[in-house]
């Protein structure tokens, strides 16, 4: 009996392994999110009661204008598109189905420089009207306000809504809509009562994932000059030196946070999906119809992509002079940063993925959902979160070390790569896990089966047998990982080790000084990293299965 006791106990205890790797991943995420509420265990100091007594509703209102009217917006522009290119045929169609997925490339910041660059009070737009318009030259438009905040969130976020609205959408089929028709509803009225429901778990996970990104977000509502808890919590933090105070406002932004991410979840938990066997066919536009659809769509491309792409381009062409050797410096770090996450992400990823897969029950699945909350936590809140944490861990073991050496400490955790990479991690575990659970969903029980039929266990058999099939999922995953990061600002700019620049955060010094066109060959390099992401999920588009139903 003491063979096969011995052989399950050596079966048993990697999956023990994999909970307890499961866990301390899970600990990882949690352990800095409490740190950031232990913030109110210290008394509030003047900072703080100078805030709470003249900017704290301004930043409270406008947080709350920015989930809203993001909210608003992205729902409008991703499901009004989403909408056409699904249900009709229009010239352009094809290229429009896939190019409005472009402004994913744009960082929200990049856009933001490029919008101000554009319009504001001496840029070309307003400089070509006072001309042509025959205006004085002190006629101008202020864009530096919550419309223009607005403007450029929507243009860039709109794609989360459109890219799920769209799958939603041709899920589907037309079985809901046709039903409607023959009840005598319009078109719109088949459209709102039968087709928008049965899509909106869909819409209500993109319009989550957008306003998530929006609160976020640092670079473009610092450009305009919009204060947000992002921009106060910088504030506090390097402007007043007052970490507490940091503390205690990103625990305010992380409840918002929380609190849409619960009710994203409640609304998915509610919902019912519906699909039909029978792929849409589309609906011909023609005359007029058709060429609103197509200049709607155009309008959209030009306004959210090509013109800003287009600008940039010629900033850098003549900011030239200014590529040199530290942009290799830039670049190096970008990726090396870029690297190092999506490597421990990844891995962290297939534990996760695999705890559950192999160990399944509570605390496995209870360890995936806590893990994967990061995604929908800014980047300053982790940011605080890490650096209180790793100061903590830096008093311990400088105590510890002084006590058995009698020296001092001469390096820490707080301020190194390591403290940036964490919060990359606890940030985009969440990215990386989708596509990694989504290959382990395809892993046939059978193979492990057969595999171990042969002898093959541990390492082994991942090596041979589960990586080989896993390689596309965790490519996905990287590659997701290494663009996000490598367009990641807030956690970035407060935590990166000193005189340690990225991409990101070299654009925005830049843009705080207003030198738009230097500031535009970093950007030009962010977004060709951004496209990455794009062209793959371009690549895995769902409108394959009814090209051949619809017309051409």
């Amino acid at each position: 009996m003491a063979g096969p006791r011995s052989g399950m106990a050596a079966a048993a205890l990697p999956g023990r392994a994999l909970r307890a790797g499961s866990l301390l991943l899970a600990g990882s995420v949690l352990l800095p999110l409490l740190v950031i509420f232990s913030g109110w265990a210290a008394p509030a100091g003047e900072v703080w009661s100078h805030l709470a007594g003249t900017v704290l509703g301004r930043l409270l209102a406008n947080t709350l204008l920015l989930m809203l009217g993001v909210a608003a917006g992205t729902a409008l522009l991703g499901v009004g598109l989403a909408w056409l290119v699904s249900a009709y045929d229009f010239p352009g169609r094809r290229v429009f189905n896939w190019a409005l997925m472009l402004p994913f490339a744009l960082p929200t910041y990049v856009m933001a420089f490029v919008f101000l660059g554009l319009l504001d009070f001496q840029g070309p737009a307003q400089e070509l009207a006072r001309r042509w318009l025959d205006l004085p030259p002190s006629f101008g438009v202020e864009v530096r306000g919550p419309a223009g905040v607005l403007a450029v969130m929507t243009l860039v976020l709109y794609p989360y809504v459109y890219l799920l609205a769209r799958v939603a959408f041709l899920g589907q089929g037309q079985t809901a809509f046709e039903a409607a028709r023959t009840l005598g509803m319009s078109a719109a009225g088949a459209f709102f009562r039968a087709a928008l429901p049965l899509a909106r778990p869909a819409v209500a996970a993109g319009v989550s994932l957008a306003v998530m990104e929006a609160l976020a977000d640092f670079g473009a509502v610092a450009v305009f000059n919009f204060d947000t808890f992002t921009t106060a919590i910088y504030k506090a933090w390097f402007g007043m030196f007052d970490l507490h105070a940091a503390s205690q406002l990103a625990s305010l932004l992380l409840l918002f946070a929380l609190a849409l991410l619960t009710l994203e979840r409640y609304s998915r938990a509610r919902a019912r999906y519906a699909e039909s066997g029978r792929p849409a066919r589309r609906r011909r536009l023609r005359g007029i119809h058709a060429a609103a659809a197509a200049g709607g769509c155009a309008l959209v491309l030009l306004l959210a992509f090509l013109l800003p792409l287009a600008q940039l381009l010629v900033w850098a062409w003549d900011s030239r002079a200014d590529l040199d050797a530290r942009y290799l410096d830039l670049l190096g770090n970008t990726l090396g940063l870029g690297a190092a996450a999506a490597l421990a992400t990844v891995l962290g990823a297939v534990l996760l993925a695999a705890a559950v897969r192999h160990r399944p029950g509570r605390l496995s699945r209870a360890a995936a959902r806590v893990g994967t909350l990061g995604y929908a936590i800014p980047g300053s809140v982790l940011a605080v979160a890490v650096m209180l944490s790793l100061g903590w861990l830096d008093r311990q073991l400088a105590a510890g070390w002084l006590w058995w050496s009698g020296e001092a400490l001469r390096w820490g955790l707080v301020g190194s790569a390591f403290s940036l990479v964490l919060a990359y991690f606890a940030r985009f575990l969440a990215l990386a896990y989708g596509p990694v659970d989504a290959a382990f969903e395809q892993l046939r029980p059978g193979a492990r089966e057969a595999a171990q039929a042969l002898g093959l266990s541990g390492a082994a058999l991942f090596r041979r047998i589960y990586l080989p099939l896993l390689r596309p999922g965790l490519l996905t995953a990287a590659l997701l990982v290494l663009v996000d990061v490598m367009k990641e600002m807030p956690a970035t700019l407060l935590l990166r080790p000193l005189g340690w620049d990225t991409l990101a955060v070299r654009v925005y010094g830049l843009t705080a000084e207003g030198l738009w066109e230097r500031a535009a060959l970093p950007a030009v390099a962010l977004v060709a990293a951004g496209l990455l992401p794009v062209a793959l999920l371009n690549a895995r588009r769902p409108e394959r299965r009814g090209r051949r139903h619809g017309a051409a």
